[in-house]
């Protein structure tokens, strides 16, 4: 017998079996989206889209951006500019904020910055 309650692990899908798995069954243009700006003391929520080529191998050094540097930061952020198919920003504003919270108001700036893309992807992470 177990421990009540008690789970085992469950093993974690690399991103790149993730992203591999769904161009396969869903397209191969997926956008990755992520916001920056967490509450109207730091000004507006902003959300960046991204489409990156199908076959593009991950660039090495990306990660967590509150993990790097600055300087590290401005040379990812390069690096995906080099190589992007596709860039945009989407922002949510503090009096938005205010209004609908901070999680509506960075689902909002992620929908504003998918919906800027100049082109429709199949799959968004």
């Amino acid at each position: 017998m177990g421990v009540t309650g008690a789970r085992r692990p469950h093993p974690r899908k690399r991103w790149s079996t993730i992203e591999r798995d769904l161009r396969a069954s869903m397209g191969p243009m997926l956008a990755g989206v992520d916001e920056v700006g967490r509450g109207p003391l730091a000004g507006p929520v902003v959300a960046c889209a991204v489409i990156m080529p199908p076959n593009e191998r991950a660039i090495p050094g990306i990660d967590d951006s509150k993990k790097l540097s600055p300087a590290m930061r401005l040379r990812m952020a390069l690096k995906i500019r080099e190589r992007a198919v596709a860039i945009s920003l989407g922002a949510a504003s503090v009096r938005e904020i205010d209004r609908i919270n901070i999680y509506q108001a960075s689902a909002l700036a992620m929908r504003r910055s998918l919906e800027r893309l100049p082109l429709t992807p199949d799959h968004v992470l």
